[in-house]
């Protein structure tokens, strides 16, 4: 064992779960026996169960004299494994300072139990497509498997090959990933489709203790996206969107060219309550809140056009009431009643600027609906809302061409519902309640769109989002007050949203 390296870096508490067979590949280190010794000790919490090998480099056939020797104590003795695995480096020219390649590989919750061979086969796959240890070749690098729980594995490598090379491992995670893909059509597991790059930044381990440390009721980064996709649904164009921003209490900070000083290029916002230890004001450009919070992406929403602009009345409504808020919410139904019947009839393959348009223009309204019912502060049908959006976004390689006439008229419902405030009365809830349901009918439609697309994350999301708005439409209905109570939203508990996944 060298003397003075530093141990890989372990994986803290339980491991984080995953959206179905997604390998994570882990930061590489230099101390190989200590990730063994943590791979057959107890965990953290005594979460490891029957820690043993299930493949290694040299074959099954050599598993029984590579695994390690259990001591009186219980404890495994690592150090002959350690040993054969450090091997290569020890006698190779010119190896890597950090040599020790490690990568968890964890299938969805709802999928069998896999067999101890059947995960031997999956990590002997994994290890060949990211190129450490390809099929058939006798001097690839080291590696061993280990298992201490029914779902998941750990596989650990030292990247040094028998003759004496290095192994890189280019581009391991998209390799992995690709792999993993057809290994879960093969086993008949649950399937998640290609990474797209659609779901938002979830927050941070480290953001999530300094809320909860703060007292805080909500992680600044979730306010931060929540707020902005409210602003970007009700505005009309950039000022319209900076002033909505500073009228919610944010900070906004403009990125100006370094080639041009009076073009804007981005932005960032920030919260007045949070700052750094330093004492400076945290920013979260619109890319780390969403995919479609860039600027570009939001410019594209308030592309100008007969049909981008707002209805008559969506301009210094002063104080509106309940007869003009539920005539605006029977309005928006009918555009997205309209909008529904595209969905049905539009052709995936014809259709698909079109139905893109339609998609996110029904998410901003949808956004609108759900500050309507719930103002400020999150609850079910704005947690409801930010599933469409992920339904709703194109991948980073898919641009919209054009502007279906009926996305104007659904933004254009958006910035009207925007100006007419909170909900007040049962007769512009029920309305509200309306353009809901209709909102499930384009997310059922907009879900089988994508499925059509093999988008099988945003597939999943619009499914979630229809069963969600549906849910929350028929509990309001019981108790239409609800909504409009901060202290008691609408009682409706949804289990975890597996189709975020991971985006490694």
């Amino acid at each position: 064992m060298r003397a003075g390296t530093r141990q890989t870096r372990r994986p803290r508490g339980r491991h984080r779960p995953a959206a179905a067979l997604i390998p994570a590949i882990h930061p590489r280190g230099t101390n190989v026996g200590g990730l063994l010794r943590y791979l057959f000790g107890p965990g953290k919490a005594e979460e490891h169960v029957n820690p043993h090998l299930i493949a290694a480099w040299s074959g099954p056939s050599q598993l029984p004299s590579l695994e390690p020797p259990t001591h009186a104590s219980g404890r495994h003795d690592i150090r002959p494994l350690a040993r054969l695995l450090e091997q290569p480096v020890r006698a190779g020219r010119n190896p890597p300072q950090k040599f020790v390649w490690h990568a968890s590989v964890r299938n969805h919750i709802t999928d069998r139990v896999l067999s101890d061979s059947q995960w031997a086969h999956i990590a002997a796959e994994i290890v060949a497509a990211v190129g450490i240890a390809p099929h058939g070749d006798p001097d690839a690098v080291r590696w061993v498997a280990v298992r201490h729980a029914d779902d998941h594995i750990h596989i650990v490598a030292t990247l040094v090959r028998q003759d004496g090379e290095t192994a890189w491992a280019w581009n391991e995670r998209l390799k992995a990933q690709t792999a993993a893909r057809d290994l879960e059509q093969r086993y008949g597991l649950y399937q998640v489709g290609p990474v797209d790059h659609t779901s938002h930044r979830r927050p941070t381990a480290a953001e999530q203790n300094k809320s909860r440390w703060q007292g805080k009721a909500e992680i600044p980064r979730d306010r931060l996206r929540r707020e902005v996709r409210a602003a970007a649904a009700a505005a009309t164009d950039e000022n319209d969107f900076v002033n909505r921003l500073q009228a919610a209490g944010l900070l906004v900070r403009l990125r100006h060219s370094t080639i041009n000083p009076d073009e804007v290029t981005g932005y960032a916002v920030g919260l007045p309550d949070h700052h750094t230890n330093a004492g400076d004001t945290v920013w979260y450009g619109g890319g780390r809140l969403a995919p479609d919070l860039t600027l570009p992406r939001l410019r594209q929403r308030w592309t100008t056009g007969p049909c981008a602009t707002p209805p008559e009345g969506t301009q210094r409504l002063g104080r509106p009431g309940v007869r003009h808020r539920t005539n605006a919410f029977r309005r928006a139904t009918a555009s997205a009643t309209s909008s529904a019947h595209y969905f049905e009839a539009a052709n995936p393959a014809s259709g698909e600027h079109d139905i893109a348009s339609l998609a996110e223009a029904a998410a901003d309204l949808l956004a609108s609906t759900a500050r309507a019912f719930e103002g400020r502060k999150s609850g079910p049908l704005t947690e409801a809302s930010e599933t469409f959006d992920r339904a709703a976004r194109e991948p980073h390689q898919r641009r919209l061409r054009h502007l279906h006439p009926e996305a104007g008229h659904l933004r254009a419902m958006s910035r009207l519902i925007a100006a007419m405030g909170r909900l007040t009365s049962n007769d512009d809830t029920a309305a509200a309640l309306q353009l809901v349901l209709r909102m499930s009918m384009i997310a059922d439609n907009l879900a089988e769109f994508r499925e059509a697309q093999n988008s099988l994350h945003q597939a999943k999301a619009a499914r979630l989002a229809a069963a969600r708005l549906r849910m929350i439409a028929s509990n309001t209905a019981a108790d239409p007050l609800a909504p409009r109570s901060a202290a008691a939203p609408a009682p409706v508990v949804f289990e975890r949203d597996h189709t975020q996944g991971h985006v490694l």
